[in-house]
């Protein structure tokens, strides 16, 4: 129907009645709850409502109001219509699944005031009466025909909700003792102080004491539970963290308030640095509401212009941090601007021998595909559209990027575009490397903190339970 049209009060007899039949579905009761702020778990906690007395999830009593509004205000007496008074009686729960009727029926007309009073029931596909009750309308007297307006689309997403699966998967393992380097600003010291305390990381806060003092005082923390290493500056800090690791003391690094290149040039420094045989890289893991899964891209801080050897690196250490965060074989998307392998590309030369790489041994761990463009990797639809046969289109979980420049856009843009939260971490050195932005939010800052301590437990042979 593309109008919608009401009944005036003079059109109006006793017995005139209207209907409509709504099947209750996980989306309306995630929305009621959205709308109303109303999170009582009977509605919205499974768990909870399995133990309630109706022992399933079920919809908002009001739910049920808010449809025999909708009747009143569309069908009968529909636009114009002003409600008045309405009397609701609760006589059943509507559970998922359920499907009900709602009628409401004129009882009477009062000429005064073109008052009208209409008896309201609703019923579930079983007959039975869930909710019953009166409404007084104050009826319209002018015929009202108007196009029907066309709601917006809504989308449901669930922001951070990976972040807080890991940050899950962390609980009962002993936090990790990590290094947070230079943290003399605020963001940086809160970011520390609030993993600390969710049990994520043991912070030692290396660095100028009386500025790391200062910006506590002004973000009105205290330091008294952590230890503070006080050096004269930045690159001291650095320097100072790094030796830290070197000796056995810290089992990860923080970026706090200063350059990444300032705190990598003393991770890669020669004999006193903390290099590996694998080339150090970084990895985004994004949380983007609409996709299904975390989004692993890589490499987005570290590598400029990676060539085909440091992608091998880049792909491998992203592999396995997907497996210490319980992606066992991950799906590696080798990004390019197109599908088919061309030489006026580097990238596609590029996927094509990793793909090959991955087929003699030399990448392990994961199925890799490329090239692929964006879309193809996101989306089995636009996959499918292309005549695309692989088993990483549509699925993909690590996103190889050509270059540091695409990837970093490729990550800002899920962040300020599409409501992505944006958590960093360093791969590829003897511990992890958490990276941290001024600009990230708490969940963002915890997420890090907990892919590091789950890919430390993971590396040092399993978990290591807290004392």
């Amino acid at each position: 129907m593309d109008t919608i049209e009401n009944r005036t009060y003079d059109e109006l007899q006793p017995g005139d009645s209207a209907s409509l039949v709504r099947t209750l579905t996980q989306r309306d009761i995630s929305l009621f709850a959205v709308m109303s702020g109303d999170v009582n778990p009977a509605h919205v906690d499974e768990a909870f409502a399995r133990s309630d007395m109706f022992h399933k999830i079920i919809a908002h009593g009001m739910w049920g109001g808010a449809l025999i509004s909708t009747v009143l205000g569309t069908e009968l007496p529909g636009p114009g219509t002003i409600y008045l008074d309405q009397s609701l009686r609760f006589r059943g729960p509507v559970g998922l699944g359920d499907t009900v009727t709602v009628t409401v029926t004129v009882t009477e007309k009062q000429d005064k005031g073109h008052r009208v009073t209409l008896d309201c029931q609703v019923i579930n596909q079983d007959g039975a009466p869930v909710i019953s009750g009166t409404a007084l309308v104050l009826a319209p007297t002018e015929k009202i025909r108007r196009p029907r307006i066309v709601l917006p689309e809504v989308a449901l997403y669930e922001t951070g909700r990976n972040y807080r699966r890991l940050i899950a998967m962390t609980k009962g393992l002993a936090p990790i003792r990590t290094a947070v380097v230079h943290p003399v600003d605020a963001p940086s010291l809160l970011g520390a102080v609030e993993a600390a305390k969710a049990g994520l990381i043991l912070p030692v806060l290396v660095g100028p004491e009386a500025k790391i003092r200062a910006a506590a005082a002004r973000a009105a923390l205290d330091l008294a539970p952590y230890e503070i290493v006080a050096v004269e500056h930045s690159d001291a800090a650095a320097a100072a963290a790094v030796a830290m690791v070197r000796a056995g003391r810290a089992e990860a690094l923080m970026k706090g308030a200063l350059h990444t290149d300032e705190l990598m040039h003393a991770v890669v420094d020669g004999a006193l640095g903390l290099r590996t045989k694998r080339r150090i890289s970084h990895v985004f893991v994004i949380d983007a509401p609409g996709y299904p899964r975390p989004l692993f891209v890589t490499d987005a801080a570290i590598n400029v212009v990676p060539g085909l050897e440091d992608k091998r690196d880049i792909v491998q250490n992203a592999i396995e941090l997907a497996h210490a965060l319980g992606v066992p074989e991950p799906r590696v998307a080798i990004l390019s601007a197109v599908e088919t392998v061309t030489a006026k590309l580097q990238s596609t030369l590029d996927a094509a021998a990793l793909c090959k790489m991955a087929e003699r041994g030399q990448i392990t761990g994961g199925i890799l595909d490329g090239p692929l463009a964006f879309d193809n990797a996101v989306s089995a639809e636009a996959a499918k559209t292309k005549g695309i046969v692989s088993a990483v289109a549509g699925r993909a979980d690590i996103f190889v990027v050509p270059d540091l420049e695409a990837g970093n856009m490729l990550a800002k843009q899920l962040e300020y575009l599409a409501g992505a939260e944006v958590a960093g971490i360093v791969l590829g050195a003897r511990v992890p490397i958490i990276l941290t932005s001024r600009a990230d939010k708490t969940l963002a800052r915890l997420g890090s903190c907990a892919i590091a301590l789950l890919l430390a437990r993971h590396r040092a042979g399993g978990p290591q339970v807290a004392a």
